[in-house]
Parts: C-alpha cells; sequence; structure tokens
C-alpha cells in the first residue's frame, strides 16, 4: 500500500469517527475500528484487532470518567463537551492502533510477496547456470525487503486531524453557508432568517448524506461499518441481561439510539434553531458564528438528549431518535460471525480490566 493511499485510508476513517462512537457516559460503550471494536467500560476499555492471520490483537486499559478527573465537567453543557472529548480522543486512539495493526499486516504480506518472487528468480538463475556458458549473479543485497507501509505516529496522526477539522469547516459550515446566500440573491423570499437557516441546514445535512453515502461504497469502509454493527449487536446483548455469545448477540438488530450517527444529526438539527435565533445578517459574522458556536451547540444538544432519554417513551426521544435510527442504515451493517465475535473479545476484555479495578460489572 502506497503511503498517499494509507494517509487517504486515515483520513476517510477519521472523517466517520464521530459517527462511529457513542459519546456518552454509559455503562457500555463502543466504536467500529479498521477489523476490529474498541468497547470501553466506566473506567477501562479495550481494543480488540483481527490480523490477517486470524489472530487477535488487545490493548486493554483503565479510563477514568473525564468527570471524576475534573469536576467542572459535572456541570450542564460543560459534561458534554468533557464526555465528547474524551470520546474524540479515545476514538482517535483506538484507530491508530487499528491502523498500525493493519500497516503491519499490509507490510508482511508485501514482504512476503517479496521474497517469494525473489526465490523465484533464484530457483530461475540456478536452472540458467547449468547452462553451458551461463553466469549466475546473486540478489542485490536488501532484496528481501520489507513492506513500505510506516506506522502511524503522533505528528502523523496531528497531520491527519488538521486535515480533517478544515474538512470539516469547509464542507459542514463555509460551503452550506455560501450556497444558502447565493439561493438567496436569487430568491429573496430566502433571505429571512427562518428560511436562510432551513435552507443552509439542509444542505448541510444532504452534504452529510451524500458523503456517508459515497464512503459506504467503499470496500474498507464497507467492514468498518460490519463491525459498527457487530458491536451494536453485542452492547444491545448485554443490556438485554441474557448470556452474551455469538447465536443470542446475531438475534439482536444493528441499530441503537445511543450510537455517534444519531448524535451527529441531532447537532445538524438543533444547530438550524441555534442559528436562527442569531442576530447576523453578513456572511462573515455567520460564518465566524458556526465556527465558535460549535462547543455550544453540541453541549445543548447533549443535554437535550440526556433529558430525552430519561423519558424514554416520550415524544422529544421518539424525535430525536428517528432520523438517527434511519440515517444508522448507512453507517452499520450486518455482521458476520468472526466481526461479532471481535465486539464480544472487547467487551469482555474491558469488563475484565474494570473488574480488576473493583467494578461490580461482569458479563451477564
Amino acid at each position: 500500500m502506497s503511503w498517499w493511499r494509507d494517509q487517504f485510508r486515515m483520513w476517510t476513517h477519521l472523517q466517520l469517527l464521530p459517527a462511529l462512537e457513542s459519546g456518552e457516559e454509559t455503562l457500555i460503550g463502543g466504536q467500529a475500528v479498521m477489523e476490529g471494536v474498541m468497547m470501553r467500560a466506566p473506567h477501562s476499555y479495550c481494543i480488540a484487532v483481527r490480523r490477517a492471520d486470524g489472530s487477535v490483537v488487545y490493548e486493554t486499559k483503565p479510563l477514568a470518567k473525564v468527570s471524576e478527573k475534573y469536576p467542572i465537567f459535572k456541570l450542564p453543557m460543560l459534561r458534554g463537551l468533557g464526555t465528547l472529548g474524551q470520546a474524540m480522543s479515545l476514538g482517535i486512539k483506538s484507530l491508530q492502533f487499528s491502523a498500525n495493526i493493519a500497516m503491519e499486516d499490509e507490510a508482511k504480506a508485501e514482504a512476503a510477496l517479496k521474497a517469494a518472487k525473489t526465490g523465484s528468480s533464484v530457483t530461475m538463475l540456478a536452472m540458467n547456470a547449468l547452462a553451458p556458458g551461463a553466469v549466475c549473479s546473486a540478489p542485490a543485497a536488501g532484496s528481501s525487503g520489507s513492506g513500505s507501509s510506516k506506522p502511524f505516529s503522533n505528528a502523523m496522526m496531528a497531520g491527519q486531524l488538521i486535515l480533517s477539522l478544515g474538512f470539516f469547516v469547509v464542507a459542514y459550515k463555509l460551503v452550506p453557508l455560501w450556497i444558502a446566500t447565493w439561493f438567496a440573491k436569487l430568491w429573496p423570499v430566502l433571505e429571512g432568517r427562518i428560511a436562510f437557516n432551513l435552507v443552509d441546514g439542509i444542505i448541510r445535512i444532504l452534504i452529510f448524506l451524500c458523503f456517508l453515502t459515497a464512503m459506504s461504497r467503499m470496500k474498507d469502509i464497507r467492514r468498518v461499518f460490519e463491525y459498527h454493527g457487530g458491536e451494536h449487536r453485542v452492547v444491545f446483548n448485554y443490556e438485554s441481561g441474557k448470556p452474551v455469545d455469538v447465536p443470542t448477540a446475531q438475534s439482536f438488530p444493528t441499530f441503537h439510539p445511543r450510537c455517534g450517527t444519531s448524535f451527529l444529526i441531532t447537532v445538524m438539527l438543533i444547530s438550524m434553531v441555534v442559528y436562527t435565533l442569531l442576530p447576523f445578517d453578513g456572511f462573515a459574522a455567520k460564518f465566524a458564528s458556526r465556527i465558535v458556536l460549535l462547543p455550544v451547540i453540541a453541549g445543548l444538544s447533549y443535554e437535550i438528549i440526556r433529558f430525552a432519554a430519561k423519558r424514554k417513551e416520550g415524544v422529544l426521544m421518539q424525535l430525536l431518535a428517528t432520523p438517527g435510527l434511519r440515517l444508522q442504515r448507512i453507517t452499520t451493517q450486518p455482521p458476520d460471525d468472526q466481526q461479532t465475535d471481535i465486539a464480544i473479545k472487547a467487551l469482555a476484555g474491558a469488563m475484565e480490566e474494570e473488574q480488576r479495578q473493583g467494578g461490580q460489572l461482569v458479563i451477564a
């Protein structure tokens, strides 16, 4: 795999990261990564990644709640930012871990292929040497080679995050605002704040849907969506109180209301309301406010979802959950038994670490 392909692969996964992880301080949650799953308990996490040879690699560590480390994040609005920030940080770390495992496998495969080719060349040279007058030369030093892929260092991940943030600002803030402004010039009826921000929000959601649909057609991303479905099924299985095993987990749906996909669509809907309340008319002021108020909207969305979740049968919860659950038809796909098994292994690792810390959680 070339360096540029590795970078693009990581970029696509980072763009989808918010849709794949659960940004809530819940009992059990998780995230799909490259050929694996990360599961977290209240005070621990475990990443399980399947290698190309079928073996499984783990990373299991304790993880304190951000609200326990920094009490300020227990306050309304701030608790959402703290929880989401920690979830994104852990998600990036998990993705980096899985990407490096995948690149190691690819490097080994490239080295094995090169060695096989070199072996064939040596055989041919030996056969030619039997011919009268033939001259036999040894392969050049270092020709056995190794894979060309390099691990994703922290510096490389920082560069990827900068690119991802730039794409986010342009695709979901600048472009919708510019198109809505252009439409308002063509049709003055759209100049009102309600109409303008409605169009702006619809364009943003359409861009998001188009991007998700395009990414879902990539083989690599589709497999991540399958692991995402496996993670959801295992979480459902655990929450049901039934024994957690592959056959039982496979009987549950892949759509889960506590998913990053649902949170993202909620943020987009709430942002339409917030932007309508802002007393800005100029393009620059509107654009700046969309960037500056992003943490406020994320915190507000978290609080609204938290409030609605306490009233599971309420109308508000239904209104918030329905768009996200429908969108998960793209971001989750039915997993096979091996993918579901990886999610179970990640859950078991997180639970074992939780117990080592004195936690009371056990797999039902």
